[in-house]
């Protein structure tokens, strides 16, 4: 089964307008849990445009080997151009069968990932598999999206747009926001609880630009096409709608859950 993302061709959108915004202040907060000048073979799973990787290479030791790797390559290719500059091994992968040995890396990464993995469960045995015994797995999932209000918004928006339409029911990020169901996936993957913790950051940004990453930035831009529906009328009610609840500028907050396990 492929990833949703693998056909996504808007990876400027997602790194430009909701990056900065939604996704590389938990990508700090996930890499700060590393001490600084980290050393050893570390592995990033769906690492999207690069946003972690970024934060990733910054944290650790300059001789680390980083390996950054995504299902999707346009993904892939942006990060690849964005982050010309830094000492990544980038490689287009699946994250339900990656190509490396087992016992390879001492540190495996996924930012925001896990959710879209069609056997999560699977998915983390397979991390296990390629860390080394005692190695750490970071990674971090959405909340409820009740606890993420301005995709709460940007959801009601889309889905009154399609009535009844289950494809642009668009809750999958928010699906693994448990916190007992993820200490099961943990124990069936082979990996041992380290910490688990509810993270929740501020947000603030042009709501334009934020509503164009929720749409621009994501796979839905293509099921809204195919239904015949302009994009920027789209955008344009999401905006108004973020308005409405946080104001211009959009400020708010977003929530996640971050899990530091090990290979037992």
């Amino acid at each position: 089964m492929v990833q949703p993302t693998a056909a996504f061709t808007g990876p400027r959108f997602y790194d430009e307008d909701i990056g900065p915004v939604q996704f590389d202040p938990f990508a700090a907060d996930l890499v700060q849990r590393l001490p600084a000048g980290f050393a050893g073979e570390v592995l990033e799973i769906a690492c999207g445009t690069g946003i972690v990787t970024r934060r990733l290479r910054e944290r650790l030791a300059p001789g680390a080997r980083l390996v950054a790797t995504d299902l999707a390559p346009a993904m892939l290719d942006h990060a690849r151009k964005r982050h010309a500059g830094l000492a990544v091994d980038w490689q287009v992968a699946d994250a339900m069968q990656l190509p490396f040995g087992a016992a390879a890396f001492d540190l495996v990464v996924c930012g925001f990932g896990v959710m879209f993995f069609p056997d999560p469960a699977g998915g983390l045995r397979e991390a296990r598999r390629v860390l080394r015994p005692g190695g750490r797995l970071l990674f971090n999932v959405w909340s409820a999206i009740e606890q993420n209000p301005h995709a709460l918004v940007n959801a009601q928006v889309v889905e009154s747009l399609f009535p009844g339409d289950p494809q642009m029911k668009f809750r999958t990020p928010y699906s693994l926001a448990d916190v007992d169901g993820l200490r099961a996936l943990l124990a069936a993957s082979g990996l041992r609880e380290r910490a688990i913790e509810t993270r929740r950051l501020p947000i603030e940004g042009d709501p334009r630009r934020i509503a164009q990453g929720q749409i621009r930035g994501t796979p839905r831009s293509a099921l809204i096409t195919e239904r015949g529906m302009a994009l920027e009328k789209v955008i344009d009610d999401v905006a108004a709608a973020l308005v409405a609840q946080g104001g211009d500028p959009y400020r708010g907050h977003a929530q996640a859950v971050v899990v530091d396990a090990e290979a037992a």
